[in-house]
């Protein structure tokens, strides 16, 4: 009996976390009337596009959206980069201080983001990087989680492996790329998927980095519209349905092509 009961359970608690995606999915191809109807309507009636439509002649959509793939690519290849250089330093050379560096990245995990806001926004201004895509990048280059999850996975990587290339005359760079990084293709993809999901859905920085609405991301837009007080003006309800939809489809499109490494670089985490 117990398995069917927690089939169950599972299902409840899957349905109520899914309804608000399907609610915000749905209400994206509603009409007008149905979106302002006394009685919830969840699957629409009359299917239409009006809101999407609607959304990109209201706001220039197709800038905001390369503004957030700008920022989100940038900022997950120089994760994927400088992190992994780093873990690899940290698990693999020996070098003066290296314990202190550690240290100094397992306390830079315990920072809360949000504090590091206002000496950020200070630096890039004394750096004149504000309302630029540097500006939205450089602050997110490199995360102490990045660097401690692939410091983890490479320490896995067996050292008589790397012995056996420097003996046989290969440089650490040629260890590290050719060698190394195959070997952590779990530990990447679960640094890609994290990092593309948190760049991709930071709201606070980027708002408070731009000024000039043409370097605003997808986030930074819709908030915008959300407050808006013409946004009811035509179906806003809807646009704003359609355009929270326009975010999360990209995002679930790299989990899903990301899903089999990410699982199983999760699964291989625990046991590091």
């Amino acid at each position: 009996m117990r398995r069917p009961v927690t089939y169950v359970l599972l299902s409840v608690g899957l349905l109520v976390m899914v309804a608000p995606f399907l609610w915000m999915a749905l209400s994206a191809f509603k009409t007008k009337k149905e979106l302002t109807a006394s009685e919830p309507v969840w699957v629409p009636s009359e299917w239409t596009l009006k809101s999407f439509t609607d959304l990109f002649d209201r706001l220039d959509m197709p800038r905001y959206f390369m503004n957030s793939v700008i920022v989100a690519v940038l900022v997950t290849v120089c994760n994927l980069l400088f992190c992994s250089m780093l873990g690899y330093a940290l698990a693999k050379l020996r070098f003066a201080g290296r314990s202190r560096v550690f240290a100094i990245v397992l306390a830079a995990l315990m920072v809360p983001g949000n504090l590091m806001i206002l000496p950020l926004y200070v630096l890039m201004t004394k750096l004149g990087l504000i309302d630029s895509y540097a500006g939205l990048v450089l602050p997110f280059a490199a995360g102490a989680f990045g660097v401690f999850l692939m410091r983890q996975f490479m320490q896995s990587v067996p050292d008589e492996l790397l012995e056996a290339a420097r003996i046989d005359g290969a440089g650490e760079w040629y260890i590290f790329w050719r060698i190394v990084m195959p070997l952590v293709k779990p530990a990447l993809a679960t640094l890609t998927l994290f990092t593309c999901l948190g760049s991709w859905n930071n709201f606070v920085w980027p708002l408070v980095a731009t000024n000039d609405p043409g370097k605003y991301t997808l986030p930074v837009a819709l908030a915008t519209f959300a407050n808006d007080p013409n946004r009811t003006v035509g179906g806003g309800n809807g646009m704003l349905m359609a355009g929270s939809l326009l975010v999360v489809l990209p995002v679930l499109a790299v989990f899903i092509a990301l899903q089999r490494h990410f699982t199983q670089g999760i699964a291989t985490a625990g046991m590091k």
